[in-house]
């Protein structure tokens, strides 16, 4: 059997998500196992996914997935390397054979190509030089893949940046994993959803607005009894807890050094709420994504060292029948502690950290829904009958 890894967010899981996995299985065969590695509640940007995890990876595994996983937050909450390298590390961990992406380009050699060519001393060089002439991070390292006859437009969209990550990962941690792509069609920041390819920003903006979404989704999804949540929703609170953290919590912060906390703490005592904040704060040299994930990470009271630990372990939240042979072969091996949904595990700090995001994230909840503390111990996996 083959094994294919899948690092998603599938926020939400729509209609482009089911053609992935479907050209997937069409490359390497039917009988294909797909691992979903997927965020939990918070997506990297820096905000509350639109649904809890559980009912994200129900989704999922209802429309093909074998197997999903919870990617743990600390590694969600990572700059964009960070998330991917993370990623590789736990599905070459589980024994996955190929790495599976989507991407604008569609082409994988490409983007391990690049990947090679970021490895070596001269690019490193290039990119220190490029950023001393004012460039902003993203730019300078476009210009220092060109130096080296690289096609830089691969680092120009966001679905092609991941594939980038990715194939850098695997080869710096020398991972058995084979890069895997497949095209990504549309526009991901579409606010209008394409009939076959919609980006998860127009669904998701469909729902927040009480539009007709529902058709941009596989039939099997089951989402109509979940509550939706948005980073709106949930404002106050997020700024009630910032405001009423001290200013050595913020010099801790992830995503805070070279003094960025400092102009973010100013900004979140001055400023009115969540958008002026980012405004006050955001410059050239930091992207409004690492000032997301700034004050996300103050807000569930995650800092610098944390966010830079191995996550101790990783949670199932779905499987089918292909899945749960997977999960046994994983937990036998070893190589990677696995805990299911809703279960206690070993690492009490962590799981302490793991309650307290998920109880924040009730928080952010539509109004009139359920805002319960302790919905990290009620989550439940899911098994997806034959």
């Amino acid at each position: 059997m083959q094994t294919v890894g899948v690092i998603c967010e599938y926020n939400p899981f729509h209609l482009g998500h089911a053609r992935q996995l479907e050209l997937l299985r069409q490359k390497l065969g039917p009988e294909t196992a797909i691992v979903c590695l997927m965020s939990g509640n918070y997506v990297q940007r820096g905000e509350p996914a639109i649904f809890d995890k559980c009912v994200r990876a129900r989704a999922a595994a209802e429309a093909g997935a074998s197997l999903v996983l919870e990617l743990p937050v600390t590694a969600v909450l990572r700059s964009a390397e960070g998330f991917a390298a993370e990623g590789v590390r736990i599905l070459s961990a589980l024994g996955c054979g190929f790495l599976g992406f989507g991407c604008e380009s569609g082409d994988g050699d490409a983007s391990l190509r690049a990947a090679e060519a970021s490895c070596m001393p001269e690019f490193e060089q290039a990119l220190h030089t490029n950023m001393q002439t004012g460039l902003s991070y993203a730019a300078a390292r476009q210009r220092a893949l060109e130096a080296l006859r690289q096609d830089g437009q691969l680092l120009m969209k966001p679905n092609d940046i991941l594939a980038f990550e990715y194939c850098r990962a695997l080869l710096t941690q020398n991972s058995p994993m084979r890069p895997l792509a497949v095209l990504r069609p549309g526009d991901y920041h579409a606010y209008t959803p394409d009939a076959e390819n919609p980006s998860a920003t127009a669904v998701r903006r469909l729902i927040l607005s009480g539009g007709d979404w529902r058709r941009y989704v596989p039939a099997e999804c089951l989402y109509e009894e979940a509550a939706p949540h948005a980073l709106i929703w949930g404002e106050r609170a997020m700024l009630a807890r910032l405001r009423g953290l001290e200013k050595q919590d913020w010099a801790r912060a992830a995503h805070g050094s070279e003094g960025l906390w400092s102009k973010v703490w100013r900004a979140v005592q001055t400023q009115p709420d969540y958008e002026h904040i980012l405004e006050a704060a955001k410059s050239k040299r930091y992207p409004r994504t690492r000032l997301q994930r700034l004050l996300l990470c103050a807000y569930l009271g995650i800092d610098a060292g944390q966010l830079a630990e191995v996550p101790p372990y990783v949670r199932a939240l779905a499987f089918d029948e292909r899945g749960q042979t997977l999960l046994r072969q994983a937990k036998k091996r070893g190589e990677i502690c696995l805990v299911n949904a809703g279960q206690r595990p070993p690492d009490l700090p962590y799981y302490a950290m793991e309650c307290r995001a998920a109880d924040l994230y009730t928080l952010f909840g539509a109004p009139g829904t359920c805002c319960c503390a302790g919905m990290e111990q009620k989550y439940r996996i899911f098994r997806k009958k034959k």
